[in-house]
């Protein structure tokens, strides 16, 4: 049952990527991996269900890219920036921009009640926490800290991807990003 689960996420993925969630045929995508539409049925609800399995794995796929961009990082301030960054810039990977930042809300509707992006949520929460207890960050409600930094990078993220010249709107979007998030800090040095 899980190795149909996944072949079934996997030919999804590509689909997805490759022509988009409305124009993906389940029929062709069944076909693909050996599989009924019962299984698509019975594993993911429907078509949706499906396309949400595929966000989930590429959105947390997005978010150990991120932790890595800010793995290396000088300080803590410095790697909240960095996976900020780091995720607003994945909207240069066209599988990203397909799935994550273009036909997952259109679909799935808000992507803040994504579990993938609670799950990024509640990490962005203790860093903030361990930020302000630091004394890095200005004591301010982390729920609410929290889900505008996020908030901010994922909308950064689809600006680029809908833009028709990401690479200019990249730079200005990751350089307003830092603006806005300094203004947490507890003092500017």
């Amino acid at each position: 049952m899980e190795e149909n689960r996944l072949r079934l996420i996997g030919a999804a993925r590509k689909a997805f990527a490759a022509s988009g969630f409305a124009a993906a045929s389940m029929d062709d995508l069944t076909a693909q991996v050996g599989l009924t539409r019962g299984a698509l049925y019975h594993g993911f609800g429907d078509k949706k269900g499906l396309l949400a399995a595929v966000v989930a794995q590429v959105d947390g796929e997005m978010a150990a890219r991120a932790h890595q961009a800010g793995a290396t990082a000088a300080n803590p301030w410095e790697r909240l920036l960095a996976e900020g960054e780091a995720y607003i810039e994945m909207a240069l990977d066209h599988e990203v921009q397909r799935i994550v930042l273009l036909d997952g809300p259109a679909f799935l509707g808000d992507p803040s009640r994504w579990p993938s992006q609670n799950a990024c949520l509640t990490v962005t929460k203790q860093a903030l926490a361990d930020l302000i207890a630091e004394g890095i960050m200005k004591p301010v409600d982390i729920e609410a800290a929290s889900r505008l930094l996020s908030g901010t990078a994922f909308n950064a993220a689809l600006w680029v991807a809908a833009s028709d010249e990401p690479h200019i709107i990249l730079p200005k979007a990751i350089e307003a990003f830092r603006l806005m998030a300094e203004g947490f800090l507890a003092s500017r040095a």
